[in-house]
């Protein structure tokens, strides 16, 4: 019983030890892991400010292609209206002489 009493605080001081350098090599360790996905982090941040602008001009491109198309399609549309109205029209002023 004595032998127990002495030998086990030895062996859990010895653990705790291990366990401790085991612990510091791990934060050591994702520490410089955390470094290295900071530095990338950066790299990928000035590397995306550095498309913003083209990605700017095509945003710009398709606003202006989205507004041409939109006013030729109103262009197309109007003049079918038109001659839709002068379809109607001739044809109620066909009906309105064979009326007569």
């Amino acid at each position: 019983m004595e032998c127990a009493n002495e030998i086990f605080p030895i062996i859990l001081y010895t653990l705790g030890a291990i366990l401790l350098v085991v612990l510091i090599v791990l934060s050591v360790k994702a520490i410089t892991t955390l470094n290295k996905v900071n530095r990338t982090m950066d790299d990928l941040n000035d590397k995306s400010h550095k498309l913003d602008n083209l990605f700017n001009v095509i945003d710009n491109t398709t606003d202006m292609i989205s507004d041409i198309s939109d006013k030729a399609l109103g262009f197309i549309v109007n003049g079918f209206t038109t001659l839709v109205k002068k379809i109607k029209h001739k044809k109620g002023g066909e009906d309105e002489n064979e009326e007569e």
